[in-house]
């Protein structure tokens, strides 16, 4: 009977309710959507793509939907659904529609639900983890500490479930964005990317290819033994040089001598710098002029 009077423009409707201000208005409208998806199998491809378009005006015109959070909570239940191997359409739409969508404002409302359907995906094909580790790491923030902190953790949760042979597509971009977060003077964003070691996969990566991986990391981590100002990070960053340390001395001597001699280079350089300007300021004289006093 319900065939008679739900249609397109009906589920249309609904989508467009979603946009409502009520929290308790939205969760009817998730349980009432959810339902429609489950019986109603000629219109779930159709759903899916009024939801997609839903997710595109985000990106890319309007920016702000207040029906986020339970549009991707009905999403997260549909993929927990989708047959092994995936198809090629729902491979597109992680492309295209939830790894563009970390880079939309206020991604704190609904990154729990984001993250949760990112990780569907990986568990329903370990091989897609390469295609979100990179999607993560093209949209990573640059001024915003607290987005930076949802990110690490959403990267852990996928670098847990990543394959060992598939690290080395992105091994490079990859620790040298952790190497910048060691390094940031935010001491929540070091100090989580610091807490990384304490995954025991990402640890027993980096044992195994500490060759590649220290190199990168450790000007960071140096650099906050000498001068981040907060005590946990100082802590934390001294140990894991430690374990480096302990792993492989001679790879660490070796690492240790390239950053010293790099340092030097840079200071020499630098002074070289300096001297020039002295010497082209002393040859043109005081470019400086004193300014006149105004009249009156």
């Amino acid at each position: 009977m319900l065939k008679k009077f739900i249609d397109r423009k009906f589920l249309l409707s609904i989508i467009d309710l979603f946009q409502s201000e009520d929290p308790r208005e939205r969760d009817y409208l998730k349980t009432i959507l959810h339902r429609i998806y489950g019986k109603f199998m000629s219109f779930r491809s159709f759903l899916r793509k009024a939801i997609n378009h839903v997710f595109f005006m985000v990106i890319y015109k309007q920016g702000k939907h207040n029906g986020l959070a339970e549009l991707l909570e009905i999403l997260g239940s549909i993929i927990n659904g989708f047959a092994v191997p995936l198809k090629e359409e729902h491979q597109v739409f992680l492309k295209n529609v939830l790894i563009p969508l970390h880079k939309v404002r206020g991604l704190s409302q609904f990154h729990a639900q984001l993250a949760y359907c990112v990780v569907q995906f990986v568990e329903k094909d370990p091989t897609l983890s390469s295609v979100i580790i990179q999607g993560l790491l093209r949209f990573w923030p640059i001024t915003s500490c607290n987005k930076e902190l949802l990110f690490l953790s959403e990267l852990e949760e996928a670098l847990e479930l990543t394959e060992q042979s598939l690290f080395y597509k992105f091994l490079k971009p990859l620790f040298l964005r952790i190497a910048a977060c060691i390094g940031s003077s935010h001491f929540q964003v070091a100090e989580r990317a610091l807490f990384l070691w304490n995954n025991d996969t990402i640890a027993t990566f980096m044992s195994d290819h500490r060759q590649e991986i220290l190199p990168m990391l450790y000007p960071a981590l140096k650099n906050n033994l000498e001068t981040h100002w907060n005590t946990t990070v100082h802590q934390l960053s001294q140990h894991i040089l430690q374990q480096f340390k302990d792993m492989d001395a001679q790879l660490f001597q070796k690492v240790e001598a390239q950053f010293l001699a790099n340092k030097t280079a840079k200071d020499e350089k630098r002074k070289l710098k300096w001297k020039a300007i002295e010497k082209q300021g002393q040859t043109k004289g005081d470019p400086y002029v004193q300014p006149t006093k105004m009249s009156g």
